[in-house]
């Protein structure tokens, strides 16, 4: 069903792919928006080792979750700051695409707790993020996607 990598000695390890996953904050999720348009929006995400999913949080209404509603195929992408080698001039990046399927958490006691592991990765201490909580958690939703395919990518910019 998906598609094999064209470039396969860019290939990146499954390993490498979540590492880059669990370490960098942010990326890009992409839902199947009004009309069949791709919509895509900056996230931060946290991915979870012992069940391999990726949690991402926000507001209980607009055209995300709108578009999640409808459809429940996503993908999300992100990628490293990079690096290079010495004497180039040409960034080397790596970046992660990550196919699968998404649901809103429903259970209000699971989303206090992915809203922590979110956290933790973000805040600087564990007092804020539970302020944070405190005062925001009502209103967030989370949701949690399921991992069909990934596949990561060194590039060079060159």
């Amino acid at each position: 069903m998906f598609r094999k990598m064209r470039r396969f000695r860019q290939q990146l390890s499954a390993e490498e792919c979540v590492s880059i996953l669990k370490m960098e904050p942010r990326g890009v999720l992409s839902v199947i928006g009004e009309d069949g348009y791709p919509y895509g929006m900056p996230v931060n995400q946290y991915y979870d080792d012992g069940t391999g999913k990726l949690y991402f949080h926000g507001a209980g209404e607009g055209h995300k979750i709108d578009a999640i509603r409808k459809c429940d195929r996503v993908s999300f992408c992100t990628y490293d700051r990079g690096f290079r080698k010495e004497g180039e001039w040409a960034l080397n990046i790596r970046s992660v695409i990550v196919f699968g399927r998404i649901r809103i958490v429903e259970d209000r006691e699971q989303t206090v707790t992915i809203l922590r592991k979110l956290g933790l990765k973000h805040y600087p201490d564990a007092e804020s993020v539970e302020r944070e909580i405190e005062k925001d958690a009502c209103r967030a939703v989370c949701l949690e996607m399921t991992v069909d395919h990934m596949t990561g990518k060194l590039v060079n910019e060159s």
